[in-house]
């Protein structure tokens, strides 16, 4: 389908080679300050022609709001918003392009799926279908940064074989290095920002391994080749208890979403699949009290537990696979099944990361504000049809100054010969 989310539902159209692409955004809250300027920013970080390290298409992805804002407020009522595609050259998809169905890429399934495929460009499949997601993302991300004080930051932690320095692999015999590094890994994701980010071609915020990142690319681009790698992603000050058990559990809904962007292959949270060779003992969140609020000592359930948001701030990896459309011959075959040689045409990214990052940014943001929303709903629903309903004591939501209230009379009682 093309629409993500229950209660901000966002439902994108257009294809890498139509007129227009853009996104209808239904269930934003009314009253919010809106106009294309906070828009902008956001289609600027992932349009092409950023850099050599990028496609040449030369698009400005200039947006416009059509409907749902009047003097520059939101209405409750749907919003639509339109990008065109100015900078189209569908004729760079000849004959041989439309004779096979490229490796690694979505000709052949579109076919099987609907019997007819876009003659150009990726269609549906094409990272051009993003440009609805990241201006919708813009919106939400207004509203929880005001609301809320959230902060989504994503950046390109590895290029290949080239990595960002990750942290260290269990050894029982260096348990106190190992807790060391993932603490300054944790410290990284609770300081590192979207300025520093952006500052680096690559958006790998950490100079000496960006440069090494750099180079892996500008060797697939000469090579008319491409290149994968990973983006990690930080959610700051989420509130607790955003999620919904059994399956739609905070970290499946994220998985959902960064799974449907192009290119991705991959999601791990928290400690992900390094946690299979850490012992309970060490990977278990231990919890303390920090200025009078629950919190835990470490964070390698990144940020969910049972499926429902702690508190903690919230991180996960996604694998991006190379751009499939290279300039390099392969062998392959026609539509007929017969064996043949094809050499892709047009402007592609030799490595899709850097500009990923802000759709990474975008499908994090929307599970947020969506998660959001329903919590809110959950809430409402509670006033209206419990006022004043006595919850059972062992259910009763209870605050730290009440447990250590009750710790202290349970001590007295102990110590003091005249109680009972």
């Amino acid at each position: 389908m093309s629409t993500f989310g229950r209660m901000f539902r966002v439902t994108t159209y257009g294809e890498s080679h139509c007129k227009s692409v853009g996104v209808i955004v239904d269930g934003c809250p009314p009253g919010i300050a809106l106009s294309e300027q906070d828009v902008q920013p956001q289609l600027d970080r992932r349009r092409p022609g950023q850099s050599n390290l990028t496609t040449p298409r030369n698009e400005k992805d200039r947006v416009e709001i059509q409907a749902g804002v009047e003097l520059g407020y939101t209405l409750g009522s749907p919003i639509a918003m339109r990008v065109p595609n100015e900078d189209q050259r569908p004729h760079d998809y000849g004959d041989a392009m439309t004779q096979y169905p490229r490796p690694s890429h979505a000709d052949w399934t579109y076919l099987q799926k609907y019997g007819v495929k876009s003659s150009s460009g990726g269609g549906r499949s094409s990272a051009r279908e993003t440009i609805g997601r990241v201006a919708a993302s813009a919106i939400a991300e207004k509203y929880l940064k005001q609301a809320h004080g959230i902060e989504v930051v994503a950046f390109v932690a590895s290029v290949g074989n080239v990595h960002a320095e990750p942290p260290a692999e269990y050894d029982a015999g260096h348990k106190d290095a190992f807790l060391a590094s993932w603490h300054a890994y944790w410290e990284r994701l609770h300081t590192i920002t979207r300025e520093q980010v952006d500052a680096d071609l690559v958006r790998c915020p950490f100079p000496d391994v960006s440069a090494a990142m750099k180079r892996r690319i500008e060797a697939a681009r000469d090579d008319h080749d491409s290149i994968g790698g990973t983006i990690v992603c930080v959610i700051r000050g989420v509130p607790a208890g955003l999620g919904e058990p059994a399956f739609d559990k905070l970290q499946a809904t994220l998985a959902h979403a960064m799974l449907s962007i192009p290119a991705t292959k991959g999601f791990e949270y928290g400690s992900g699949f390094a946690g299979g060779s850490i012992p309970g003992h060490v990977h278990n969140d231990a919890f303390v009290l920090k200025d009078d609020a629950m919190r835990t000592h470490t964070n390698f359930s990144g940020g969910i537990q049972g499926g429902i948001s702690n508190g903690e701030p919230i991180y996960f990896k996604v694998v991006f696979k190379p751009a499939a459309t290279i300039g390099q011959a392969q062998a392959t075959a026609n539509y007929a099944g017969v064996a043949g040689t094809l050499a892709a045409k047009g402007r592609h990214d030799p490595c899709v990361l850097p500009r990923a990052v802000p759709i990474v940014e975008a499908m994090a943001t929307l599970t947020i504000i969506d998660a959001l929303l329903v919590q809110y709903s959950r809430q409402q629903a509670l006033q209206h049809t419990l006022p004043g309903a006595a919850i059972p004591a062992p259910l009763r939501p209870f605050k730290p100054a009440d447990v250590a209230a009750e710790a202290s009379q349970a001590a007295a009682s102990q110590t003091d010969p005249t109680r009972d």
